[in-house]
């Protein structure tokens, strides 16, 4: 009997190892928004997105067919070679998939692991931090205001504060709210500065990546 669960175990590892994800791109760099900013961490960008956000920095990602399938094992190979403490899932939109073998693997190896996601597909996996980044024009999943740690609303202008009000209001209250402004919206940063001065919940967030020019 104790050999028949030994084996079964085996069988579960080996199947998340060998479970495959479609890789945009992985690299080490430094997290450059929101509340861990900063922090030293390895990015794993999957390919697929239905939400398709006009001022999107990231259209390559839409499409899965052109990417190759990485296996969970080769993957965490690649995270193994580097020292950041962090792991981010990001996309596209990771929730695409199901990200259950991926997250249990990497918490096998000590990694803390966080998603970013707009939250339109069901949520899976297990994680240590979720960026909740949702937009007006597509249909939010219930399944992830219960999971959300931040709260990240990218704004380009005034209706765009109305959402994010709208949408602090089924996240926990513990949940930390974020504006960003869109990178191609200066008008933005003005619309953000001054509705944080009325509204003090809220925090702002900037791409500090992007003002670095790194990855």
């Amino acid at each position: 009997m104790l050999n028949t669960v030994i084996a079964k175990n085996n069988s579960n590892v080996n199947s998340n190892l060998r479970t495959k994800y479609p890789i945009v791109e992985t690299f080490h760099s430094l997290q450059g928004e929101g509340f861990w900013y900063g922090m030293n961490a390895f990015f794993i960008r999957l390919a697929g997105c239905d939400v398709f956000c006009p001022w999107c920095d990231q259209k390559e990602t839409w499409s899965m067919k052109k990417y190759p399938l990485l296996t969970v094992e080769s993957i965490i190979d690649k995270v193994k070679i580097t020292n950041a403490p962090i792991v981010i899932i990001t996309g596209g939109e990771p929730l695409l998939h199901d990200l259950n073998s991926l997250t249990i693997e990497l918490k096998k190896i000590g990694k803390k692991v966080h998603l970013e996601t707009s939250g339109t597909h069901p949520f899976s996996g297990s994680f240590d931090w979720v960026t909740f980044s949702p937009k007006p024009y597509k249909k939010i999943h219930e399944s992830i205001y219960a999971q959300a740690n931040e709260l990240k609303v990218i704004v380009a202008n005034q209706e765009d504060l109305l959402w994010a009000n709208s949408q602090a209001n089924q996240v926990s209250d513990d949940v930390i709210l974020y504006l960003q402004p869109e990178w191609n919206s200066p008008q933005s940063q003005g619309l953000i500065f001054e509705y944080i001065k009325q509204n003090p919940q809220w925090r702002l967030s900037l791409q500090a990546h992007k003002f670095m020019k790194i990855r």
